[in-house]
């Protein structure tokens, strides 16, 4: 009953943004479930460059509430590169499901960081030094006659928990003039991507109702694209979207091939493909607003819903 009863608050959720316009700030950071928060920690601090800010653990009938999970406790570790942070949560009970271990980059499941690097070369020398899983066949540098993409260099891989992450290098006439700056060999967050089915539903989702924008759109296919995704036959419709600060949310349809699985309908914030980015807005239009007992997390009040996807999206406010 209890279950149902959860289940039952995050179906709510969704069906609540359908008619929510708050309209959101910033992309204050990505979330990740992962299965050993030492383990994570370690990996994101000492392979690429983060740094911890803060850690606590927390329990109770919020937590309950906003996860939808009963019967959790967390631990919870902030990390930060450059301006960017990424949060690590540990649920130390009950502990969710792995990943698919077949899952593609085509899976609607799928949700990566872009961490930008100065050097491409250094960078995946430091990867392979630590043995990260590939998930692109190599580094790959997308071609001149694609504009809005000709000479970015990337490469896809994996942390310990199988969660993709991508090292990301401009050339000198693309991306945010800080990303120029500085001689750091990992620099912070540009965006994080996901992989969606509707580009113009999830316009009506991230533009319309979460008031982001338009920043930037390409069209990318070709070896290049398929040996970076890993996809053979790749062709993406690639959609960037801003909100005022913070990094920026990218959409990836993928026009070819059409075969990635949808997203589990019963995920769960435990399970460990769960990934959310945690919108800051206004949070009076959503009706399963949970209001937190403490500053622990820094915010007053939040709510988990899902984008058309399913893609979880947390809106928290201050």
């Amino acid at each position: 009953m209890l279950r149902r009863l959860f289940i039952g608050l995050l179906l709510a959720g969704r069906l609540a943004a359908s008619d929510a316009k708050p309209a959101v700030s910033a992309v204050d950071s990505i979330g990740f479930t992962v299965s050993d928060l030492d383990r994570s920690m370690a990996f994101y601090c000492s392979v690429l460059s983060f740094e911890k800010v803060s850690e606590y653990e927390v329990a109770g009938d919020a937590y309950e509430h906003l996860t939808g999970v009963f019967g959790s406790r967390m631990r919870v570790a902030r990390m930060r590169l450059g301006d960017e942070s990424i949060e690590l949560t540990e649920f130390l009970a009950p502990q969710g499901r792995r990943p698919p271990e077949d899952s593609r980059s085509n899976d609607r499941w799928f949700q990566h960081i872009a961490i930008i690097v100065s050097d491409m070369d250094r960078a995946y020398a430091r990867l392979r030094e630590h043995h990260v899983p590939h998930a692109s066949t190599g580094p790959q540098r997308l071609p001149d006659w694609n504009k809005n993409a000709a000479g970015i260099q990337a490469f896809y891989f994996r942390d310990p928990d199988g969660h993709p992450l991508e090292i990301l290098s401009f050339p000198a006439d693309k991306g945010s003039a800080k990303w120029h700056v500085s001689d750091r060999l990992f620099l912070g967050i540009d965006h994080t991507a996901i992989v969606i089915s509707d580009t113009e539903a999830s316009l009506r989702f991230y533009r319309d109702k979460l008031g982001m924008h338009v920043a930037g759109e390409s069209e990318n296919y070709g070896t290049e694209q398929e040996h970076l995704n890993n996809v053979f036959g790749a062709r993406l419709r690639i959609t960037s979207m801003r909100a005022a600060h913070g990094p920026g949310v990218e959409f990836l349809e993928y026009l070819a091939p059409r075969d990635g699985r949808p997203y589990p309908v019963d995920e769960r914030s435990n399970d460990l493909v769960h990934t959310h980015t945690r919108f800051v807005g206004g949070v009076t239009d959503f009706k399963e607003v949970v209001t937190l007992p403490d500053a622990t997390t820094g915010f007053r009040n939040a709510v988990l819903v899902r984008d058309p996807d399913g893609h979880p999206v947390e809106i928290a406010e201050p």
